[in-house]
């Protein structure tokens, strides 16, 4: 169970990068149609997505390629999500600090550079 307890720190890693506890993040099972070559039960990744507020969880499978366009699309539409709702606020808050003083606006500039793209891990 090695690849859950990587994806744990790795989500960890994220959460403190972005400073921000609700990340985009899907949970994807792989070897849907080999049960046995899988490494983690899926019980058990079902349980980590609920610990992780309802996290979506996918089963997938290479072979018959289910789920794997359902993956790729659920992550970008939370990406889009958050970003719209990130500007929604951020536009919000010019407004308000449109007369504001200098040093706001340098705060400001500031948060604006430390904001990068979104963090993907495929």
């Amino acid at each position: 169970m090695s690849s859950l307890n990587e994806l744990s720190e790795l989500r960890e890693q994220i959460i403190r990068i972005k400073e921000d506890e609700k990340v985009p993040i899907v949970i994807v099972g792989n070897k849907s149609d080999l049960e046995e070559d899988r490494a983690v039960p899926r019980a058990r990744a079902f349980a980590l997505s609920q610990t992780w507020g309802n996290a979506p969880y996918y089963e997938t499978s290479a072979r018959r390629r289910a789920n794997v366009n359902e993956v790729f699309i659920d992550l970008c539409r939370q990406i889009i999500r958050k970003d719209l709702q990130g500007n929604s606020k951020g536009s919000d808050s010019d407004r308000k600090r449109e007369g504001g003083n200098r040093q706001d606006r340098r705060k400001d500039k500031k948060r604006q550079t430390r904001r990068k793209g979104p963090c993907v891990i495929l």
